[in-house]
């Protein structure tokens, strides 16, 4: 069942929330009640998660969100840093880890040390070399069991192993992004599973 969510006061770091025309109330970044959590807030806006869908909202608006299905049109939203990087949480064979999204890189993309602390046995994977910025690298294209993105998880993905530690954030590159719908609205990514 949808929640309806209105951003009644800010500041920095705390927002008054009212949920499903309830007494308002206040919450701390980090903070949740009635199923809204509160990621972050300005005196402008407050970056909320109800049931799996995140949203910026502004002062005096509202949202609607309805609990994301696991198979096709599940969704997850994305804000952007600082930076403008969009950063997901997610997990590969049920291990939480924090992915970098990435268009320009073709496969999903971890260091050995990452494949290592997810049980990934890289090195039965097809060994490669490739090009980087800091020279060639020996890579391994392996098969992950699944991943997963918020509520989205797709099985069967294809990634590569990066020998070394010289990639220190896991990259979400095109073999999970091309079976979402990507949607971008300023800095909001929302991705939906298409199959």
């Amino acid at each position: 069942m949808a929640k309806e969510v209105s951003v009644i006061g800010l500041t920095a770091g705390s927002a008054v929330l009212a949920v499903d025309g309830g007494r308002p109330r206040t919450l701390r970044v980090g903070e949740s009640a009635l199923g809204v959590k509160l990621l972050g807030a300005s005196s402008d806006e407050a970056l909320l998660e109800v049931d799996g869908v995140r949203r910026t909202v502004r002062l005096s608006q509202g949202m609607a969100a309805a609990p994301a299905q696991p198979g096709a049109g599940a969704s997850v939203t994305l804000a952007a840093d600082p930076r403008g990087h969009f950063v997901a949480e997610g997990s590969i064979n049920g291990v939480p880890l924090r992915f970098l999204v990435d268009t320009g890189a073709t496969l999903i993309s971890l260091s050995s040390g990452q494949a290592k602390r997810l049980g990934v046995d890289y090195l039965k994977g097809e060994p490669g070399l490739v090009s980087t910025a800091n020279g060639v690298a020996r890579v391994y294209r392996v098969r992950l069991d699944s991943v997963k993105v918020g509520e989205i998880v797709m099985h069967q993905v294809d990634a590569l192993i990066h020998e070394g530690n010289a990639l220190p954030v896991a990259l979400l590159g095109m073999s999970f992004l091309n079976r979402v719908e990507i949607r971008r609205d300023g800095s909001q990514m929302v991705l939906i599973k298409r199959y």
